[in-house]
């Protein structure tokens, strides 16, 4: 039946690994966005998932032989969906800056991705509303939310103390009404993530069967999921370097300035400050290769392991499985925020504002005891 409290710990350990991935990218010098993202998620989405999946599961090729294409074909289907959920995302931050447009898109998120699976299954009201544990997880749902509100209400006003240069380049294309579809777009787009997890479950049985242990019967899903992620990255990252002529860049060509001096957004891979130059050179600094390749490769390794720690998680959550969306939400806004701290985002911000955030984050750490305790309750 599994332990929900542990469950709750291996959700933990996902948002971590999801909230530090970009730490390493910070690293990467000379390279456009394009080059080292989709470097990142060869490893990511690509190499990762097929390791590991390979070497903790039973006979991982005959599992999928054995599978019915529609079980192949929907989670693919669903991870390509997400991916478009992942560029939404930068838009969205584009047209409606950071705060609000990750109350808009996590908040989104949280709900479809936590809600859509049991109402798409029709045990919406058997699960949830109908029990005492299932009315104690809509409680951490809405706790979660609360805590997203409160955070970004933080960050709100955090800007709103900027000056008025300073709030042009920190949302220099402000577009409330564009800003919303578009949030409103990755965030559904986004859940397709957990949408794609739901429609593998076929795929779970089959691994157990084969005598994969239960922490690891995910892991053959997400090999999936994640290929479908790289369709749509690769499509859109490869009309970035067609368009900037960035394909050198691999083989230590066509430098670009460093990650820091560029909008790491995927809608701006194409906007780039000039190339660093040696000292005493008039030819731009070379990038360092190796460095870059490995920080690369730590970033989307650190990026496919919050998922890997998802699947740990949510095979401990029982008949409630499902909320492990929320769990999975709170814990990365929870770990991001930290980093925000850990790299003096916040050193600016006024005490009352930095207490805000800080009682967001203690109203989602909450959250996911509440949740974890709802599935206790009901395993």
């Amino acid at each position: 039946m599994g332990n929900p409290l542990i469950g709750v710990a291996f959700h933990w350990l996902g948002g971590l690994a999801s909230a530090s991935f970009y730490v390493p990218y910070r690293g990467v010098k000379r390279w456009s966005w394009e080059v080292y993202w989709l470097t990142g998620g060869i490893f990511s989405w690509l190499l990762a998932p097929w390791f590991f999946a390979s070497i903790q599961t039973n006979d991982l090729l005959g599992v999928l032989a054995a599978t019915p294409s529609p079980n192949i074909w929907w989670p693919v289907f669903f991870g390509v969906l997400w991916g478009f959920g992942g560029l939404g995302y930068g838009l969205t931050m584009r047209y409606l800056g950071l705060s609000l447009g990750m109350a808009v898109v996590l908040g989104l998120c949280t709900v479809f991705g936590t809600l859509v699976p049991p109402l798409f299954l029709g045990d919406f009201h058997e699960k949830l509303l109908a029990t005492t544990s299932g009315n104690i997880i809509l409680a951490g749902i809405l706790l979660t939310l609360v805590g997203i509100i409160v955070v970004a209400m933080a960050g709100a006003r955090k800007d709103a103390a900027l000056s008025e240069e300073e709030k042009a380049a920190a949302v220099a294309e402000f577009d409330f009404k564009k800003g919303i579809v578009v949030a409103i777009f990755a965030g559904i787009m986004s859940a397709c993530f957990a949408f794609g997890l739901a429609a593998g479950e076929p795929i779970k049985a089959l691994s157990a069967a084969a005598g994969t242990g239960p922490l690891w019967t995910g892991l053959p899903v997400l090999c999936l999921v994640m290929f479908g992620g790289l369709i749509t990255n690769a499509l859109w990252c490869g009309y970035l370097v067609v368009k900037n002529r960035s394909a050198g860049q691999w083989f230590g060509r066509g430098v670009a300035s460093d990650p820091a001096a560029q909008t790491a957004s995927p809608d701006h891979g194409a906007t780039f400050e000039p190339a660093a130059t040696a000292v005493g050179s008039t030819t731009p600094a070379k990038a360092p290769m190796l460095r870059n390749y490995l920080l690369c490769a730590v970033a989307g390794i650190a990026w496919y392991f919050q998922f890997f720690f998802y699947t740990m998680g949510e095979s401990q959550m029982g008949r409630y499985g499902f909320s492990s969306w929320t769990l999975h939400m709170a814990s990365i806004i929870i770990f991001g925020t930290l980093w925000g701290f850990a790299f003096r985002e916040w050193k600016d911000a006024a005490p009352r504002v930095r207490g805000m955030v800080w009682s967001g984050v203690a109203i989602l750490v909450l959250a996911t005891i509440v949740i974890g305790y709802g599935n206790y309750r009901g395993a």
